[in-house]
């Protein structure tokens, strides 16, 4: 405003009489400065204005733009006005309030998902279309690792691998089969995948993005033990199906034979009337063995828990296998060197059966003219008192491939190793090992193969004895 007014008068200067402004020139000077000072005014005025209605604003706005975009979500802007600068405040500030509280959902629901994932006993690994690892949890973590370093330890052997990188190799070389075909045919796969001695399920869902495959996302779960029982639901079927058989088939070939009339002699009747018998003991015993041993994995096993005298049972034991031992020319020796030792809670007849299956066993793979030992002795485990109960031979000895199973029901090593043509069911041991748990005692094994197999029980005693 000042400048145009400045103008008018600059234009308007030529024509006005000199004479006059001569006369006038005080008065032309000082009304030409205060058009100067009102111009000059106005415009400070204007400017002030403008800064702070538009020029203030807008950078209060920026600065909240920017603190926003920093993460400082909770930013307002303090505008109250009725102009289109104050409508924009509010757009803002209503803008702001609902990104706060969608990232603030967001949060809540990535927070949910770790929870869930952490929670989680079964391994959940999600990877991106080039095979990275892009999230795990825990259990997730922890298989990846290990089945990572048993890669690496492979490559380290020099044995030939699909992948020659390590970011190449974050699916694990056991999921790259599974990966593979997620990626190419779309759909979910699943499939046990074993890894050195474990089993585990694999579940594997593709990820998608606008109906493109970008991932895959595995659910693992450890199912070895599942395996193993199942396996052993197997095994037991057909084990106790052939055990059955063989007595069965024995006792129908020699009753038909009796029935046929093929017995010539009262002697011969009685050979195969005894045979009869003798499968139909040994087809008893077997079941009441099952029985057992059925009863004793389900905890209701009928024990008369007492005071008993080791000593005095090891040496009933040790006389009633003296004759046997003479019979097959074997050396039975029995050390027990202490007084006496008590069990103050303990069933005399199921320990005798425990010594008499270890000691059966000793003798039945131990050749002629070699020892069988038994040696009794106080020990400190743990700093309670125990008796150690050792029951070794000097047979064949037992694979130590075999150690790890011997307790099974029915398993049984190389049957060809056995002294005689007497096999055992593989029942014998896990009943032994079931006793003596309830006894809250221990039993371990030590076997070298031709040299002989040590048998060592421990049993708690009374630690004020």
């Amino acid at each position: 405003m000042g400048c145009v007014l400045i103008a008018l008068g600059l234009f308007l200067l030529p024509y006005i009489d000199t004479n006059f402004a001569e006369s006038e020139s005080r008065d032309i000077k000082r009304l030409f400065t205060y058009i100067c000072i009102i111009g000059f005014s106005l415009t400070t005025f204007f400017a002030l204005f403008l800064f702070t209605k538009i020029t203030q604003p807008m950078q209060q706005l920026i600065q909240a733009a920017n603190a926003i975009r920093k993460g400082n979500y909770g930013t307002r802007l303090s505008l109250v006005t009725s102009d289109e600068i104050g409508e924009l405040a509010n757009t803002f500030n209503h803008m702001a309030a609902q990104l706060e509280d969608n990232i603030r959902n967001l949060n809540h629901e990535k927070e949910h998902l770790a929870s869930v994932l952490r929670s989680m006993t079964d391994a959940v690994v999600t990877f991106d279309g080039e095979g990275k690892v892009i999230l795990t949890n825990p259990p997730g973590e922890k298989i990846m690792q290990a089945w990572y370093d048993l890669d690496w330890e492979k490559m380290d052997e020099g044995q030939e691998s699909e992948q020659s990188d390590k970011t190449s190799r974050d699916v694990p070389e056991p999921l790259l089969p599974l990966f593979r075909m997620v990626m190419e045919q779309g759909g979910d796969q699943n499939s046990n995948v074993h890894v050195q001695q474990g089993v585990w399920s694999v579940q594997m869902a593709p990820l998608y993005a606008d109906s493109v495959v970008r991932g895959a996302v595995a659910v693992l779960r450890d199912v070895t033990e599942e395996v193993r029982l199942e396996k052993m639901r197997r095994d037991f079927v057909a084990n106790v199906s052939h055990e059955i058989r063989t007595p069965l088939s024995m006792m129908q070939g020699y009753s038909e034979a009796l029935l046929d009339g093929m017995a010539t002699s009262p002697e011969e009747s009685e050979e195969l009337i005894q045979v009869i018998h003798d499968e139909s003991l040994r087809m008893g015993r077997l079941v009441k063995d099952l029985l057992d041993l059925a009863r004793m994995e389900a905890g209701h096993t009928d024990m008369v828990m007492k005071e008993v005298d080791l000593g005095e049972l090891l040496e009933r034991v040790y006389r009633k296998f003296s004759v046997r031992s003479k019979e097959q020319g074997i050396q039975l020796h029995f050390e027990f060197e202490q007084p006496t030792i008590e069990l103050q809670q303990a069933d005399e007849d199921r320990l005798e059966q425990v010594f008499t299956n270890l000691l059966d066993n000793a003798f039945r793979h131990t050749p002629t003219g070699k020892n069988v030992m038994i040696s009794v002795e106080r020990v400190t485990y743990l700093r309670a008192p125990f008796v150690r109960v050792s029951v070794k031979d000097q047979g064949v000895g037992i694979p130590s491939s075999d150690l790890p199973f011997i307790f099974e029901r029915f398993y049984k090593a190389d049957k060809a190793r056995v002294r005689g043509e007497s096999v055992g069911t593989g029942l014998g041991l896990a009943i032994v090992k079931n006793i003596v748990d309830a006894h809250q005692g221990m039993i371990t094994v030590n076997s070298v193969l031709g040299e002989g197999t040590e048998f060592i029980l421990q049993f708690p005693l009374d630690s004020s004895k």
